[in-house]
Formats: structure tokens, sequence, C-alpha cells
């Protein structure tokens, strides 16, 4: 459980990641709402999964979730540029990710 709790922690940081874009400096209701409230379930989830999950492994995952989500959205949605450098640098951190689960 203390995995899934992570993996939804990380999802909602891409959420509140992506957010930020779209409060224009926290001038628009709505999306300052939405972003709040996904930064709230992300740290909340994200001290659930510490429960059983090793601090250093635990925040390492999260980050390196909260980092390629925005990277993949901002090249499927807002047209970033997509290059070898990019995608060898999110392919790393990825490796990280699942290097981090399998050593437990």
């Amino acid at each position: 459980m203390a995995w899934v709790c992570l993996l939804f922690a990380g999802l909602f940081e891409i959420g509140w990641a992506v957010g930020l874009k779209y409060t224009e400096s926290f001038t628009r209701p709505l999306p300052t709402d939405l972003t709040a409230g996904s930064m709230i379930v992300s740290l909340v989830l994200l001290g659930l999964a510490l429960r059983s999950i090793q601090l250093g492994t635990r925040y390492a995952i999260w980050t390196g979730i909260g980092t390629v989500g925005p990277v993949i959205f901002g090249i499927l949605f807002l047209a970033e540029p997509v290059t070898a450098l990019r995608l060898a640098c999110v392919g790393l951190i990825l490796t990280g990710i699942v290097g981090l689960k399998l050593a437990l």
C-alpha cells in the first residue's frame, strides 16, 4: 500500500508542478486552488509512504516522478523541444527510480 501511496503522491506532484503554470502567479482562483490541493494531497500521501519505505528511497522516487512527469507533459502538450539529450536525461532519471525500487 505504501508504494501505491508513493505513486499517487508523485502523480499529484506532477499535478501541482504543471498547475503552477496555469495559476499565473496565483492570480487565477481555480487553478490556484487546484494546485494548492494537489500540493496538500501529494505531501499527505508522501507522509503515508514514509511509514514503510526508507526516507531516501521514498524522496528520490517522489521527486523523480515529479521531475519526469512535467517534462513529458511539456513535450506532449506544450510543444516543448524533444531532443536526444532531454530524452536521455529522462531515461537516466527513470533508470534511477527503477533501480531504487529494485534495490529494496
